[in-house]
């Protein structure tokens, strides 16, 4: 199994590779079991007004890059995804949004995302997906101690730097549109003052893969890696 991040943005060109190392292992496990037939994907997203078209972007998205099955579920910010939501998935996948309304809406299935990822299925995070997955989840925040670190725009409503548990599945901290929106000034902020140990930051149309092996980037962009030792906050990037 592995976990598939991705650090935001619509880019149709870019949806095979970004998408693609995500749905071919979805359809390995379905090879592997001697089932003739689609994998299924369960989506699951927040509900916003800014984005109504959100979960179909991410559905066209899947699609394009293989022949899957998406099962979407949507709810509404502050409501919480039903019991029953991942049952029967081959791969799953959470979409982009208000980072704090989706670790609201999905911290009921996180045991239950632990226990598939475990046994074998792959796991996709899109921004907000990607941000909640870690052990320590960075909801959003533009200031530490009232000093700015990143643009109030990218902040999620929230004032303060705002780590929190996370759905745990990966040990390593992750913001996304890290390029784009500027993140990445947050995310080495977030190193830097020991909120977090280490971090990534990952720009738009571009994912990070970790899982056995190396890992893996492929997309438009960039992911930053964010490490600390006696000098300070190291930066190094990964294509």
């Amino acid at each position: 199994m592995s976990i598939h991040l991705v650090g935001g943005g619509h880019r149709p060109e870019t949806d095979s590779a970004v998408f693609g190392p995500f749905v071919a292992e979805c359809v390995a496990r379905i090879e592997a079991a001697g089932e003739e037939r689609q994998p299924r994907i369960v989506l699951l997203t927040v509900r916003e007004n800014a984005d109504p078209g959100h979960g179909a972007n991410l559905t066209a998205a899947l699609g394009r890059a293989g022949s899957v099955e998406v099962l979407h579920t949507v709810v509404a910010e502050g409501e919480r995804m039903p019991a029953g939501a991942i049952d029967g998935a081959d791969g799953i996948a959470v979409g982009g949004g208000m980072t704090p309304a989706y670790l609201e809406a999905i911290a009921p299935l996180a045991a239950g995302i632990r226990s598939a990822v475990e046994a074998g299925t792959p796991y996709l995070g899109f921004s907000a997906g990607a941000m909640i997955a870690p052990d320590r989840a960075l909801l959003g925040g533009w200031r530490i101690d009232g000093i700015e670190i990143g643009d109030q725009e990218a902040a999620e409503d929230l004032d303060e730097l705002t780590i929190v548990d996370g759905l745990g599945l990966i040990d390593v901290t992750v913001d996304v549109h890290a390029a784009q929106w500027g993140n990445l000034t947050r995310a080495i902020a977030a190193v830097d003052s020991g909120a977090v140990e280490e971090a990534v930051a990952i720009d738009e149309s571009t994912v990070l893969v970790v899982g056995t092996g190396p890992l893996r980037v492929a997309g438009a962009g960039t992911v930053w890696v964010l490490t600390r030792d006696e000098r300070g906050v190291l930066v190094r990037s990964m294509r």
